[in-house]
């Protein structure tokens, strides 16, 4: 890794981190006491590599994830100090030594200075993610049974994709959300689409600005419902315009949820976008 020619924030230099977990073994992102979290395993080796902190190296990641979700492409920021820096010696390679370091379940991709501006949460413009059905049971393969949820019963995807453009667009999703106080709910769903793929697996893709806790999940099992007959369009409808949290439809499992993209703009709006974003969520939305 070179010496950082970049980002300063109140005199320690930033460094964007890329990477990817399998959540299966993890209760979640954020660090809890006495827990295995993801969070917890990457202060763990970044603290035998840097040195003590007292403030967890003001890390933000860019999108929370819950015990048994996974992560394809996730990215987080952390400030360093330049005394920080100076332990990494005559070794600079950050991200072998974390991999090494760490279980083969996180794969750190990149370790690298900012641009000026970046933050991982409050830069992004979007996140995606995937969540993957089997509603084969009799083709049941065990190699998938971490990342897909399976189901005894057949759906119907095109009364899913039908159903789902309903949400679209900037909406209060308060049905689909677990509440938290001061958190906003109003949400801009810019994409979503459920399809048949060629393994026979039903993917429903979302991508919005950002997504509040339990959001995806939820409008999975309202889908499901839509896909084997127990609900219809106007069912879903009437559940968004409700804008009030009702146990109508089941919470899917965690393990068929995967985030598969960050979306940022280009360098030179990248501290714009983050004030835009501040202004409008708290620091504990997904």
């Amino acid at each position: 890794m070179s010496q950082p020619v970049s980002h300063k924030v109140d005199g320690l230099t930033r460094f964007r981190v890329d990477f990817a977990y399998d959540g299966t073994d993890y209760t979640g992102w954020a660090k809890q006491p006495g827990l295995k979290t993801v969070q917890g395993d990457l202060l763990a080796a970044m603290t035998t590599i840097f040195g003590p902190t007292e403030n967890d190296f003001g890390m933000r990641i860019a999108g929370r994830t819950d015990a048994g979700v996974h992560a394809a492409n996730q990215v987080a920021h952390v400030d360093l100090s330049d005394a920080q820096l100076k332990r990494l010696g005559r070794n600079p390679n950050v991200v072998a030594r974390l991999n090494h370091m760490m279980s083969e379940a996180i794969r750190i991709h990149e370790f690298k200075p900012a641009a000026s501006g970046f933050d991982a949460r409050f830069s992004a413009i979007y996140r995606r993610y995937r969540y993957q059905i089997s509603d084969n049971f009799a083709q049941k393969d065990p190699q998938q049974m971490r990342y897909v949820l399976n189901l005894t019963y057949a759906l119907d995807p095109v009364a899913m994709n039908e159903a789902a453009q309903l949400l679209l667009g900037l909406n209060d999703f308060a049905s689909f959300c677990k509440t938290r106080a001061g958190a906003t709910t109003i949400r801009d769903l810019k994409r979503i689409k459920v399809r048949r793929n060629s393994q026979n697996i039903i993917e429903i893709e979302l991508k919005a600005d950002a997504f509040c806790h339990n959001m995806v999940r939820s409008i999975v099992g309202a889908l499901i419902a839509v896909g084997a007959g127990k609900a219809n369009q106007a069912d879903l409808r009437r559940t968004l315009e409700r804008a009030k949290r009702v146990e109508t439809y089941k919470t899917v499992e965690p393990k068929g949820l995967t985030l598969i993209e960050i979306g940022y703009p280009a360098d030179s709006r990248l501290g714009i976008q983050a004030e835009r974003s501040r202004a409008r969520r708290t620091l504990d939305e997904a």
